[in-house]
């Protein structure tokens, strides 16, 4: 009640200044912003009190825009964003500009706050979790859910489900090599056996593999997912892998299948297939979706290259693609990047490293839904290893490799088109 009593008087205060201040705010999203990290927090707090925002496809970095309301100005001062702000007739300009047929801009009207929930455990482990880091330090709101959430059906309440970290084929991230004495991998391993066991499963694997075919299921029913790191591969192999059992007895209790490679069915994938499965369990790999294993490049000639996507006929890939940098960093993670080779014809390719034939951020559609799919652990820490502390992201407010993650956040209103790209 108290919140919607706020987005109330938000509203009022809203038409009362707009009838005083005949101007909009502009949020300039190229290398003139301060911190475009929090930009982004902006743009949802404008949406969530219920104003409109635009954004402006490839004008200088997909720049937002909203009418001149002294709350937001102040806002803005407070997180330390950049703004200009300017006169109607300027902006109208602007809008001409970008109207331009042989301009590559285009205009979205964003006008709903999405759910956000983040797929993690209550538990702290020791590594960090970009997705997290980059909500948090945004200001964007986000729930917490885990496997029970997920198997009770709360799916429905989110717009977005974010992953990170995470190996759904129930073989424990296969950090048991190096790790299988260290007390966190102990707790952790007895944590995800008891949860599955009090949710009526006798394995780990059984009960990811139940978890990751409800989040497809939210998919195909329209809601959006985001994974990186290791979350991409090891959702698709889960789903491949459906009847057949690829973890090792350290892992499970029982031998793996010794023909589970040929009992794969990459019809159950979203972006991956052709792939083969790590059985050997202490080789940390779950597959050779992934490129780490035998990748050829240093960490300063280490980069990847974004698609530019025509912002009138594209949308969707032209706003995930927002950027004030076309060249970004690379970064590694259990899943650096994915082999080109391992993808299904129908995925787009959004960012790649096309002289080692590797992809690193990849999107596509199933039903009614879209996921995006993004490889490596941490764009600012090039080799994120266990018990490392986590990212600072005070140090990197204008992050190109987080501003990939923040913005698969604001597209839920946007009416899927035909791609033409």
């Amino acid at each position: 009640m108290k919140k919607y009593l706020k987005n109330i008087l938000f509203i009022l205060l809203s038409v009362i200044s707009c009838s005083l201040h005949s101007a909009e705010i502009l949020i300039q999203m190229d290398n003139t912003q301060k911190n475009h990290l929090k930009a982004y927090g902006i743009a949802y707090w404008i949406l969530e009190n219920q104003a409109e925002v635009d954004w402006l496809l490839n004008y200088r970095g997909g720049s937002f825009a909203c009418k001149h309301i002294d709350q937001i100005e102040n806002e803005l001062k407070i997180r330390g964003v950049s703004y200009t702000v300017i006169a109607d007739a300027q902006y109208t300009a602007i809008l001409s500009e970008i109207a331009d047929p042989s301009s590559n801009t285009d205009v979205i009207k964003l006008q709903k706050a999405p759910k956000v929930a983040v797929y993690t455990p209550e538990s702290s482990l020791p590594w960090d979790d970009a997705v997290t880091l980059a909500l948090t330090y945004a200001e964007i709101p986000y729930d917490k859910i885990y496997d029970k959430e997920i198997l009770d059906g709360e799916l429905i309440k989110y717009d977005w489900l974010h992953l990170h970290h995470e190996d759904f084929t129930g073989q424990f991230g296969k950090f048991w090599r190096v790790y299988k004495d260290a007390q966190w991998y102990k707790d952790d391993v007895k944590k995800q056996l008891d949860m599955a066991k009090s949710m009526g499963f006798d394995k780990v694997s059984s009960c990811k593999l139940a978890v990751a075919k409800k989040i497809k299921e939210y998919v195909i029913g329209g809601g959006f997912l985001f994974a990186m790191c290791s979350a991409p591969d090891s959702f698709d192999v889960a789903l491949a892998a459906e009847n057949v059992d690829i973890c090792e007895y350290m892992y499970d209790g029982d031998p793996i299948d010794p023909d589970a490679q040929n009992k794969l069915n990459y019809d159950n994938c979203l972006a991956f297939t052709n792939f083969r499965i790590s059985t050997n369990p202490y080789e940390y790999e779950i597959s050779d979706i992934d490129v780490t294993n035998g990748r050829k490049v240093q960490e300063n000639n280490d980069y990847f290259v974004l698609f530019e996507f025509s912002a009138k006929w594209d949308p969707v890939p032209t706003m995930l693609c927002q950027n004030h940098e076309r060249i970004i960093k690379g970064f590694m993670g259990q899943s650096t990047a994915f082999r080109a080779n391992k993808l299904k014809p129908n995925v787009l390719i959004m960012g790649e490293n096309k002289s080692l034939n590797e992809v690193r951020y990849i999107h596509g559609s199933i039903g009614n839904g879209t996921w995006t799919f993004y490889g490596g652990h941490d764009p600012e820490d090039y080799r994120h290893f266990v018990g490392d502390p986590a990212t600072e992201l005070e140090l990197h407010p204008n992050s190109p490799g987080y501003r990939l993650i923040l913005n698969n956040i604001l597209f839920t209103d946007e009416k899927k088109r035909k791609l033409k790209t």
